[in-house]
């Protein structure tokens, strides 16, 4: 995870005067679940940095906006989906994260320590699928399946229909399943 670099380091970017206090500290209280979700979104973690560092930007530009929302987790994820978006377009590729190396003893007895290795190798793997999906797609299952929001929420957060969310997370849904059974293959081939 990124380090929770504060956002007035961020502030000589150019966003200024209107910024408060506030607004700070309640982002900096949402930075660690931002960067999870943008890497997951992103791929990478320098991309991610950069994603949540372009939604800083933006909602400090209006920050009584942002103060003002019902939800600022909420908000700043929008902000940052749409970063991850823009990023995307304007690359015109994905830069895809490496396929992880299978680890020994990772998935040793249930209940075992392993260092952590085991939920690493996790996350890795969510990452990898999640990039495999459309920006849509991914964060209708980050926002329902991850962080627990209704289907009728996800949809409010990424402005668009229940019905085309639940579209969107079905299909989603479908290509994991895909990609975990095609995977599944690979490795019974090995």
């Amino acid at each position: 995870m990124a380090d929770a670099t504060p956002p007035t380091a961020w502030s000589a970017a150019g966003s200024g005067g209107g910024r408060s206090a506030r607004f700070d500290e309640v982002f900096c209280g949402l930075l660690p679940r931002l960067y999870r979700r943008a890497v997951m979104l992103a791929g990478s973690r320098q991309s991610a940095e950069d994603a949540v560092h372009e939604a800083y930007l933006k909602l400090a530009a209006r920050p009584q906006r942002f103060l003002a929302h019902p939800e600022p987790y909420a908000y700043a994820f929008t902000a940052v989906l749409s970063a991850t978006r823009d990023a995307y377009r304007k690359e015109r590729r994905q830069v895809l994260v490496d396929e992880v190396a299978e680890v020994a003893g990772a998935g040793a007895g249930f209940g075992e320590w392993d260092g952590g290795v085991g939920r690493r190798h996790a996350e890795l793997e969510a990452v990898r699928l999640l990039g495999r999906l459309t920006h849509r797609q991914a964060g209708i299952v980050i926002l329902v399946d991850l962080d627990g929001y209704t289907l009728d929420q996800a949809a409010k957060i990424m402005k668009v229909h229940r019905g085309t969310a639940a579209r969107h997370r079905a299909r989603a849904l479908d290509r994991l399943r895909g990609y975990l059974v095609e995977s599944e293959h690979g490795r019974a081939g090995r």
